[in-house]
C-alpha cells in the first residue's frame, strides 16, 4: 500500500513539474511572439516612412524639385487659389540661385511667385505655418498691383513682376522694365536738363551755342549708353522696389560723363528735380 501511495505520490509530483513547464514554455512562446510583433510593427512604420512616395509637380520648376501625395495636392490647390499668379516651385538645392536670380523667371502676363519644395511640405502639413505664408502671398500680390497701378498713373509700364518668398515669414520682391520705360526716362531727363540748360544759357548768351553743342553730345551719349533690352530692380520690401522705380531717371544715366558735359558747359544740372 505504502508503495502504491509513494508511487502516486511521484506521479503527481511529475505531473506538476511537467504543467508548470509547459506553462511557462506557453508563456515565453507568448513573450517571444509579443515582441517579434512589436519589431515587425515597428520595421513596417520605418519601411512606410523611408518609402514616402515622392512625385514630380506641373508647372514651372527650378531644380528638380518633388513632393509627397499629400504636398502635392495642396500645391495642386493653391495655385487653383491663386489663379492670376504664375507658381514656379523651387528644389531644395536651388533656393539661393533662385533668390539671387529670380527676375529671371518674369511672366509678363502672371506676377510670378518662387516657393520651395520645403515650405509647401510644411504648408500642407501645418495649417498655423500655412495661414502665415500664404497670408505673405496675398499681401505681395496685393503690393504689387497697387505699385503697378500707381507707377502706370506715372506713364511707366511694368513688364514683369514678382515675389520670392523666402525663409522666417520674409519675402523680396522684383520688377523688370522694358526699353519703353527706358526710353520715357531719357526723354523726361533730357527735358529737365534742357530746360536747366536753357536757363543758364538765357544768363550767359555769349555761351549759349557752346553749350547746347555740349549738351547735345551727352544725350547722344546717354542714348550710346542705353541698349539693353531691359533694366530689374529688386528690394526686400515693396515701398523700396517702388522708390527705386520712381528714381530711375538718373540712376541709368552715365552720371559721370553728364557731369563732365556739364562743367566743360559752365553748368550744373539739379538732379533733385
Amino acid at each position: 500500500m505504502s508503495i502504491i501511495s509513494n508511487t502516486m505520490t511521484n506521479y503527481a509530483e511529475n505531473a506538476a513539474v511537467y504543467n508548470t513547464s509547459a506553462q511557462d514554455k506557453r508563456t515565453q512562446d507568448k513573450k517571444s511572439q509579443d515582441k517579434k510583433s512589436t519589431t515587425e510593427e515597428k520595421m513596417e512604420i520605418v519601411k512606410k516612412d523611408e518609402g514616402t512616395q515622392k512625385v514630380h509637380v506641373s508647372g514651372r520648376t527650378v531644380g528638380n524639385p518633388m513632393l509627397s501625395e499629400k504636398a502635392a495636392k495642396y500645391y495642386e490647390e493653391l495655385k487653383r487659389k491663386y489663379g492670376n499668379m504664375d507658381f514656379i516651385l523651387v528644389s531644395k538645392d536651388q533656393k539661393e540661385y533662385a533668390k539671387a536670380n529670380a527676375s529671371k523667371y518674369g511672366n509678363s502676363n502672371k506676377m510670378v511667385v518662387l516657393i520651395d519644395e520645403e515650405k509647401i511640405e510644411r504648408m500642407a502639413e501645418d495649417e498655423k505655418y500655412r495661414k502665415q505664408y500664404e497670408g505673405i502671398i496675398a499681401q505681395g500680390a496685393n503690393g504689387l498691383t497697387q505699385m503697378k497701378a500707381k507707377l502706370a498713373q506715372m506713364g511707366k509700364s511694368v513688364k514683369s513682376c514678382g515675389i520670392k518668398v523666402n525663409d522666417n515669414g520674409a519675402a523680396s520682391f522684383f520688377a523688370t522694365m522694358d526699353k519703353s520705360f527706358k526710353a520715357q526716362s531719357k526723354k523726361r531727363a533730357e527735358k529737365q536738363a534742357a530746360k536747366k540748360a536753357q536757363k543758364k544759357a538765357d544768363e550767359k548768351k555769349a555761351q549759349k551755342k557752346k553749350q547746347q553743342e555740349k549738351i547735345e553730345e551727352g544725350r547722344k551719349e546717354i542714348r550710346e549708353a542705353q541698349e539693353s533690352d531691359e533694366i530689374t530692380f529688386e528690394a526686400d520690401s515693396i515701398d523700396e522696389l517702388l522708390k527705386k522705380i520712381e528714381n530711375m531717371d538718373y540712376v541709368e544715366q552715365p552720371k559721370d560723363k553728364i557731369r563732365e558735359m556739364e562743367q566743360k558747359a559752365g553748368q550744373w544740372f539739379d538732379y533733385s528735380i
